[in-house]
């Protein structure tokens, strides 16, 4: 008798609960490789915590300046429209509030690590016993060992979990030998990180590259990159894939041996 496994694989979910409830179906198991959190949909400037604290007028204006790279300008004007509010104590407010929801909703079992615009010392209360998160540690599904790295690296646009190439490094050489390597950001390859409607590069890792040539897995998983140059390549015996954005999609990438 042959048994086939099949996983489920989703990135950059920002919001979109009542696809994520549906991502698990007819799978063995979901993978979700983070950014749960959705702050600004660039796609629809109305949605997310900050059209909601400020309205999507401001939303446009901070979306305009940071697609045109203008960070100080950016920064500088929402600092001005977060004077006098708490700024802290109303994003957590706003986040636990989606985090409740998309936590609730994932399937039995999940295995899931952080994205760059999540908060992780908020994920212990949310996540139910069904939902396994990983961060420089491993997992056995289905026979093959699948390593998790989340957060992103250090950017001009300061997203709630950034860290230095060092401690980031020091994640992906904790995994050691896997069959399935997951990231939320991709390796640092140009094609993977460049995203064709932002105009612009992001920050890719060297440590998941490097990891990828003398570990070769089988698989590379990454997200982060909403609308890349290239979503798929080989890169000696690994077969790296962005998973898709799916907040846009709806629609899991599917793993099946």
């Amino acid at each position: 008798m042959v048994i086939v496994m099949r996983v489920h694989v989703v990135s950059d979910v920002h919001g979109a609960v009542d696809a994520l409830a549906k991502a698990g179906d007819g799978a063995d198991a979901l993978v979700c490789l983070g950014d749960l959190v959705l702050f600004l949909d660039y796609a629809d400037h109305s949605r997310g915590i900050f059209p909601d604290l400020f309205g999507p007028e401001n939303a446009d204006r901070i979306v305009e300046m940071r697609t045109a790279r203008r960070f100080d300008e950016a920064r500088e004007f929402s600092q001005q429209l977060w004077y006098g509010i708490d700024r802290r104590a109303a994003i957590e407010s706003a986040v636990r509030t989606q985090y409740a929801e998309m936590f609730a909703v994932l399937p039995t079992p999940t295995y899931a690590t952080y994205g760059n615009v999540d908060i992780p010392t908020l994920w212990p209360e949310y996540a139910g016993p069904g939902t396994t998160v990983l961060d420089g540690a491993t997992a056995e599904i289905g026979g093959r060992v699948f390593g998790f790295v989340g957060g992103g690296l250090r950017t001009p646009m300061n997203t709630p979990y950034e860290i230095d190439d060092e401690t980031y490094a020091a994640k992906v050489a904790a995994l050691g030998q896997v069959d399935v390597l997951c990231s939320h950001i991709p390796p640092a390859v140009p094609e993977l990180c460049y995203d064709v409607v932002a105009r612009r590069f992001e920050r890719g890792s060297e440590a998941l590259l490097d990891a990828i040539r003398s570990v070769r897995p089988k698989y590379a998983l990454f997200g982060h990159v909403h609308q890349p140059l290239t979503r798929r390549m080989r890169i000696g015996a690994t077969e790296c894939v962005n998973v898709g954005h799916f907040n846009a999609t709806r629609t899991p990438y599917a793993l099946q041996w």
